[in-house]
């Protein structure tokens, strides 16, 4: 493969050097594939390109600790990262495409601007109407009268206040003066650092010693799975945590995600992220549900979150409490806004942090439909509608970004042993996509390039399934996972 131009090595390494990563390792990368892929604006494919590429630098790195031996040759494929970063449309169920946005999750006129709601969760949407005091019954044509007479910052609001999920569209520069905007700017991509437990289940507790250095055996039979042997809790929902820990799973991590019985979620979804995984449900409010999740964590090597920030805490399950109970835990967590500013406990989504932040005005065009408005990639529509990235882009280089932070916490944990904690957000990465890479080049249209070779077809409890192939590829590593999603929920709460 060839070496890319700025678009590939100056975004890996600026991200590399986030994760805390030796520069040097970054030569052991090459990049190839059809140009022209993800086109936008902004630079969606550098920013795929980039995550992916050191996803796998760092399960490689982490591999070469284990194993011995200089670090695996990795290798970036643009086919393979765009079709990846497409895993949930390229989705098919014995034949059938899953849904992927309700009705209701979309685009609307307002009388100053424009207003993106989410409501593919059955409260979401029950929230939404409520706060717009229409019957359960109202479709589009009755939330498009409701909202078109008001002001976009007024609906953003009163939704958020009955609980629900809309959010003003803004500029770049209306974003940048916002509070939350100017929260974001003050934090870096995301941040690995050392995590002391200094918070009890039941209240403060002094320090205790530090976690010795982890050590770690060789993979089983000299395969190249650096996860192999660790255990991970999966408390994620939706694309970007998911994403993440499918990919721990691909790497050979046992992956057990839990999910809250009384929270909806789409077995769509699961179908694709769920790769690899085991799924369980717990209510962790009730005392047997508390107590598997003990047990389960004092056999945890990892714990991967992505609710709201401090949505967890009445669980005792802060990092520094987790920490405390676990010592050599490597916590992940994820959140749409980040974890201060006034939007810090806002519920988001990777669609919604577009419109917030300005990519989705630095997207808008003319020449599309303005039927298509409610989408969720490719292009912009008539009459100044905001448009769109042309994937979840937020999400899918979030999670890789996600399963880096943890790859190298464990390589660093060799060496230094301790509790690690890493800290993403989707709007700090739709920033880094605005603010921190090079331009898209605006003669890069897009490729006509066939997916297939990206693409398989296995069979699962679910039916057929054809489906992405993971993108994070080096010497040695796994062609795919090594078991199909299952049914969410339906694995007991227990180790392999």
């Amino acid at each position: 493969m060839e070496q890319r131009g700025s678009g590939g090595r100056d975004g890996t390494e600026q991200a590399w050097r986030a994760l805390g990563g030796d520069p040097a390792l970054t030569g052991r990368i090459s990049y190839g594939g059809p140009p022209g892929l993800l086109p936008a604006r902004l630079p969606v494919m550098p920013l795929a390109r980039a995550t992916v590429a050191v996803c796998a630098l760092a399960a490689a790195e982490l591999a070469a600790r284990r194993n011995g031996g200089p670090v695996p040759a990795v290798r970036v494929d643009d086919g393979a990262v765009a079709t990846a970063f497409l895993s949930e449309r390229r989705l098919r169920i014995d034949g059938r495409a899953p849904t992927s946005f309700a009705p209701l999750s979309r685009f609307w006129r307002t009388t100053d601007g424009w207003v993106r709601t989410h409501a593919n969760y059955p409260h979401h949407r029950a929230r939404l109407l409520r706060a717009l005091d229409l019957p359960a019954t109202a479709g589009v044509p009755e939330v498009g009268a409701a909202l078109a007479g008001r002001r976009a910052e007024e609906i953003e609001e009163t939704v958020h206040a009955a609980g629900g999920l809309a959010v003003a569209a803004r500029s770049p520069e209306e974003w940048a003066a916002h509070p939350q905007g100017v929260a974001v700017a003050a934090h870096p991509l995301l941040t690995l650092e050392a995590l002391e437990a200094l918070e009890a289940l039941d209240g403060p507790a002094a320090p205790g010693p530090g976690a010795p250095p982890r050590p770690l055996p060789p993979t089983p039979g000299g395969a190249t799975l650096p996860a192999a042997g660790l255990r991970v809790l999966d408390l994620t929902r939706v694309i970007a945590g998911p994403v993440a820990t499918r990919t721990l799973a691909l790497l050979g991590a046992d992956v057990l995600r839990i999910d809250a019985p009384q929270l909806p979620e789409s077995q769509d979804a699961h179908s694709d992220t769920g790769f690899g995984k085991r799924s369980t449900a717990l209510d962790l409010g009730s005392r047997t549900g508390r107590a598997a999740f003990e047990e389960l964590l004092a056999g945890a090597d990892v714990v991967v979150t992505g609710y709201r920030p401090g949505a967890l805490d009445r669980f005792g399950l802060t990092p520094e409490a987790l920490a405390a109970r676990r010592p050599g835990l490597v916590v992940a967590r994820l959140s749409a806004w980040g974890d201060d500013g006034p939007w810090a406990g806002r519920r988001g989504f990777d669609s919604l942090v577009q419109v917030a932040t300005g990519i989705a005005a630095v997207e808008a065009g003319p020449g599309a439909d303005s039927g298509d408005a409610h989408g969720s990639g490719g292009g912009a529509t008539r009459g100044g509608t905001p448009g769109a990235l042309p994937a979840q882009a937020l999400d899918h280089g979030t999670g890789y970004l996600l399963a880096a932070a943890v790859l190298r916490a464990l390589t660093e944990q060799t060496r230094t042993g301790g509790s690690f904690l890493a800290t993403l957000a989707l709007a700090r990465t739709a920033r880094w996509l605005t603010h921190g890479l090079a331009p898209a080049d605006p003669a890069d249209d897009e490729a006509d390039y066939d997916p297939a070779p990206h693409l398989r077809e296995t069979d699962s409890p679910l039916g057929r399934l054809r489906h992405a192939l993971p993108p994070v590829t080096f010497d040695g590593s796994p062609a795919t996972w090594a078991s199909p999603p299952g049914r969410l929920s339906a694995d007991a709460p227990v180790w392999r």
